[in-house]
């Protein structure tokens, strides 16, 4: 398996991602389960094929963490709609989807059979994969987020933040425990837990900023908007935790997580 089998494998998921939508739309329950899962069935099997082909996880490059991001997004909205029946989130979550696939087929990355010593860990795939997961789950909630923001007509009710709040709580525990996956991870590679690491310090960050959120809304006297702009700005962290920082001079030459660029 090659990268260039790549579009065959995507636009085919998010066809019949597409389809999964649509059919939530028009209540066609049965479709939209049929639909979504045949996509998310069709989409991994490049990631396992990928993965046999390169004789390990595809998650070394900033590309193939895209592959399991794009595949986690329309997972957690067929979740979402499982739970909560909402028709709209299974297009967003393709709408996501689509993005990322697109620039993994006009910017793909070098796919290298090789992996530095510090990635041939057993910790490697869990903390990427676990960390993917809780992205795409908290990307959910950032959708959720910006959809009563500036798109929900009356006045946001409890239900509808319960959602939100809840998303929040999946994605913050998967993501603690892909930090860490990712300190024991680190004491097998560097021999110390924690570094101070500028990716680590934004994921320290990020952590935080969601815990904040979470106490925020354990508050007896909160503002609902101001909670939900919260969510946005931690979502944005994320991104610089994600992708962002390698853009940073901080992290240029100093950082031992270089090797996702």
């Amino acid at each position: 398996m090659t990268w260039e089998e790549f579009v065959y494998f995507a636009l085919a998921a998010v066809l019949l991602w597409m389809t999964g939508a649509w059919a939530a739309w028009k209540d066609k329950k049965v479709l939209t389960y049929v639909s979504t899962l045949a996509g998310l069935a069709v989409f991994f099997s490049f990631i396992l094929l990928m993965w046999i082909s390169l004789e390990r996880p595809p998650l070394r490059t900033m590309g193939e963490t895209r592959l399991w991001y794009s595949f986690f997004l329309p997972l957690a909205g067929i979740i979402v709609y499982s739970r909560w029946k909402y028709k709209w989130i299974l297009t967003f979550s393709t709408v996501l989807a689509l993005v990322f696939i697109c620039v993994n087929l006009f910017k793909p990355e070098i796919h290298s059979k090789t992996l530095m010593p510090a990635l041939q860990s057993p910790w490697f795939a869990p903390h990427v994969i676990v960390y993917m997961f809780a992205y795409a789950v908290l990307g959910a909630a950032t959708v959720m987020a910006l959809y009563l923001l500036f798109f929900k007509k009356s006045a946001i009710t409890d239900d509808e933040f319960e959602i939100t709040d809840n998303l929040v709580y999946v994605g913050l525990a998967f993501m603690t425990f892909g930090m860490l996956f990712g300190a024991l991870w680190a004491k097998e590679a560097w021999g110390h837990y924690w570094s101070w690491d500028p990716k680590e310090t934004w994921a320290a960050i990020t952590w935080l900023s969601y815990l904040v959120y979470i106490h925020y809304r354990q508050l007896p006297r909160q503002q609902k908007h101001l909670a939900l702009c919260m969510l946005v700005v931690s979502f944005v962290l994320l991104q610089m935790c994600w992708w962002g920082i390698n853009y940073l001079p901080s992290a240029q030459g100093t950082s031992v997580h270089t090797y996702s660029k």
